[in-house]
């Protein structure tokens, strides 16, 4: 499997149009992630993984960016999946895999909101939520918070311990709202295990953070 055809098709279309959250360097952790999820499962015979298939998606899940804060956020995906199918047609992906792409492609999205039906896009959403969590995870989130010009935290209750998280509002609610969620939707006993250190490494900061923005 030769990665260079794919990387050049993904650098030309992406290029620098990525924001900074979805940019290239997301899409080589994810890849790793997807080998990381591979490894781990290499004991489960039952269900092999077309690393071919994998690979392409992993490189092309995020041709199209959409604003977070987008009406149609929730299309990304499926963009995405349209714009990916003649690139990797002309990287060599066979003709009867396209629909498996497509659908790994469309799945991955947590926007979308679409269950992966195959081991391939049940591994690329895992990989893809795994990179939204950790020291990664919190320093996207700030990124893409920042980008939106949206305020840190609310401050009579910074971690929305007594109110409605709003991550529409404030940064860290985006903590409540969907990063401590994620754990409980991976499909693979190795994301799982990942999600939860890297779920602790969050809450850990939380505690951190809060004890010094306290003013009392």
């Amino acid at each position: 499997m030769s990665a260079c055809p794919y990387q050049a098709a993904l650098s030309a279309r992406l290029g620098k149009s990525a924001d900074s959250a979805h940019d290239l360097a997301h899409v080589r952790r994810v890849w790793a992630n997807c080998r990381a999820i591979v490894k781990g499962e290499s004991g489960d015979k039952s269900a092999p993984v077309d690393l071919e298939l994998l690979y392409a998606a992993a490189m092309f899940h995020d041709l199209v960016n959409l604003p977070k804060n987008a009406a149609n956020r929730a299309e990304a995906s499926r963009l995405s999946a349209e714009a990916a199918a003649p690139l990797a047609r002309a990287c060599g992906l066979p003709e009867a895999k396209l629909p498996a792409l497509k659908h790994a492609i469309i799945a991955h999205s947590f926007s979308a909101q679409v269950a992966p039906r195959t081991r391939e896009a049940q591994i690329l959403q895992d990989a893809d939520r795994l990179d939204a969590l950790g020291a990664i995870g919190l320093a996207r989130m700030l990124m893409v918070s920042g980008a939106l010009n949206r305020p840190l935290y609310e401050p009579v209750d910074p971690l929305a311990q007594y109110r409605p998280p709003d991550d529409s509002a404030f940064a860290l609610d985006h903590f409540q709202t969907k990063l401590f969620t994620l754990a409980g939707t991976l499909h693979t006993p190795t994301a799982r295990q990942i999600a939860t250190e890297r779920t602790d490494y969050m809450r850990a900061f939380l505690t951190r953070l809060q004890s010094e923005i306290r003013e009392d």
